[in-house]
């Protein structure tokens, strides 16, 4: 059979084979190159301008790119290793052409908005595989072999089970998680609200297992000003709205029977123009009447379950706000379905969407608020983002309870696994296991050039004692760049966000050398005034009139 003949536009680009494989590989080492700064308990900070102009300083990965944010919804922390040991698996399979920000631009990626552990692993995935593919070895054999040693088991081996009750050592998981955040210079505050905000909303789901689910039923509401000292985690909802009628309604209410709406107590509108002939003067009267009898069967109807409180998530009359409060009712409009949904979780209370369908169950905590104070607004949007890592770890302890070396030791006694493993493989099939088992090296790797010390001497000496089996737990301290027991320095990192940064990498670069023809249609934006052809002048009669002939 002959080959596809393909007719293109001669604006469209296309790029396929190898060239595109050292495209890919070349567009996720200039990420990660970016991120790798980010890692560790001495990384930097980059700045950060967003679409709206303002300007962001923060080492979150999840602030930083798609594929890190990924990670951050999957288990909400690990999103700058995820980048750096990506980066790594792949570079190791080479020119940085025109294609290589479209390929970021179809994940979603946008440069400015990218992460660190995450990248760093899916990088370093890629940068191990370049060498496969200047050797000319197919890529499916490595993504086939990459599947098949996903280092899961290793986790499991190494992995240590605690338990949740102890607070002190969830504290101190939770502290070292966020070590390396800007909130790590305040001691145990922000690590006591996570910790506490994620057990308040906590669920038994059968087994021994606990559900927490921080999108839904923990809202983080930020209020400039005090110290950051005076933030606390409020057991119910906290919402930035007054009573309908504040001098005719209670505002201080003790154990209220509550009902919630999601309908509005005010006359239905239809849903297009609407004209009403009116052929006598008492027809008016009659319609105002109907529509003052609809809002009062609605109140009626709610009156009798005797609340104390109603809360809506849509308008409210001022006729229905007269009846509520002469019956002492306390009323709230316009509410947000998110808080209401809080709300509902905290009171035991169920949203009805008509008065018609109320019942006693319905009237009538397990939801909390996080107050945030702080000086200014900025340093509240970073505190809040180093929360929501806080709270992401206390909750992957609350799942799953187990705990995996940090300071790179995990990744250490990965890659030792994996090494001899390959001894035990023949033929070429070998290669991505000691490729892999290098890229793994990648996170304590950057741990030491971060903080400063001799990278060759400091991973010698680790993969010397790991080659040996002696301690899986020795690791690289991020501050000081020492070789140590991490379990005496209680540098832990939560199996969970452990196990998923090396699925995602895994993943991604595999994902990455999968891509073997790109096609691109984007139009280069041309400067203000550029390629304009000049407008065609029109003769006129009196220009021709006022034309010389002849010259002077």
């Amino acid at each position: 059979m002959h080959a596809p003949v393909l007719v293109l536009k001669d604006s469209l680009k296309r790029e396929s084979g190898t060239k595109v494989h050292h495209a890919n590989i070349q567009a996720s080492m200039a990420v990660a190159d970016i991120i790798i700064t980010t890692l560790g308990p001495r990384s930097m900070l980059k700045m950060l301008l967003d679409a709206a102009g303002g300007i962001v300083v923060t080492n979150d990965g999840n602030s930083m790119i798609e594929l890190s944010r990924m990670q951050d919804e999957e288990v909400g922390d690990g999103t700058a290793s995820v980048i750096v040991l990506g980066r790594s698996l792949c570079s190791r399979m080479l020119f940085i052409s025109s294609m290589d920000f479209l390929l970021l631009r179809s994940f979603g990626i946008q440069l400015p908005s990218v992460g660190c552990v995450l990248f760093g692993a899916a990088g370093e995935m890629l940068h191990v595989a370049e060498a496969f593919i200047e050797k000319n070895y197919h890529p499916t054999h490595t993504i086939r072999l990459w599947r098949m040693l996903l280092p899961i088991a290793v986790l499991d081996k190494i992995a240590m089970t605690i338990d949740v009750k102890h607070r002190s050592t969830v504290l101190g998981l939770v502290k070292s998680c966020i070590g390396t955040k800007f909130t790590s210079q305040f001691g145990d505050l922000i690590a006591d609200l996570a910790i506490d905000a994620t057990q308040t909303v906590g669920v038994d789901v059968g087994q021994g297992l606990r559900e927490v689910d921080i999108k839904k039923y923990i809202k983080v509401e930020k209020v400039p000003g005090g110290q950051l000292e005076d933030s606390k985690v409020l057991k119910g909802v906290m919402i930035n709205k007054d009573v309908v009628s504040p001098g005719k309604m209670k505002r201080k209410i003790v154990n209220p029977r509550i009902i919630l709406l999601g309908c509005p107590l005010e006359y239905k509108k239809g849903e297009n123009q609407t004209n009403a002939e009116l052929v006598r003067e008492e027809d008016w009267e009659v319609l105002l009447k109907m529509e003052e009898e609809y809002i009062e069967n609605h109140c009626v109807q709610i009156l009798e379950f005797k609340p104390d409180l109603v809360i809506t998530e849509k308008g409210l009359s001022d006729l229905a706000c007269h009846y509520l409060s002469k019956a002492g009712v306390s009323a709230i409009r316009r509410v947000r379905k998110t808080d209401n949904n809080r709300i509902a979780k905290a009171s035991g209370a169920v949203i009805v969407n008509h008065p018609d369908e109320l019942q006693e169950s319905d009237v009538d905590p397990k939801a909390c608020t996080v107050l945030l104070r702080g000086a200014s607004k900025d340093l509240l949007n970073e505190v809040e983002r180093n929360l929501q890592d806080a709270m992401s770890v206390s909750r992957n302890i609350i799942k799953n309870p187990k705990l995996v070396p940090g300071g790179g030791a995990t990744e250490l006694t990965v890659s030792a696994t994996l090494k001899q493993k390959s001894s035990s493989v023949e033929g070429i099939e070998k290669w991505p296991y000691e490729a892999a088992a290098l890229a793994f090296e990648a996170i304590p790797r950057t741990l030491a050039q971060n903080c400063g010390v001799n990278v060759i001497r400091t991973m010698t000496a680790l993969q010397g004692k790991h080659a040996n089996g002696e301690n899986a737990w020795i690791g690289i301290d991020g501050n000081t760049g020492a070789i140590t027991d991490m379990k005496d320095q209680k540098i832990w990192d939560s199996y969970n966000v452990k196990a998923q940064t090396f699925k995602m990498a895994i993943e991604a670069a595999c994902m990455l050398l999968r891509i073997d023809d790109i096609v691109s249609g984007i139009k280069k934006k041309q400067a203000p005034g550029a390629g304009q052809a000049p407008k065609p002048k029109v003769e006129t009669e009196a220009d021709a009139d006022g034309e010389q002939i002849l010259p002077d």
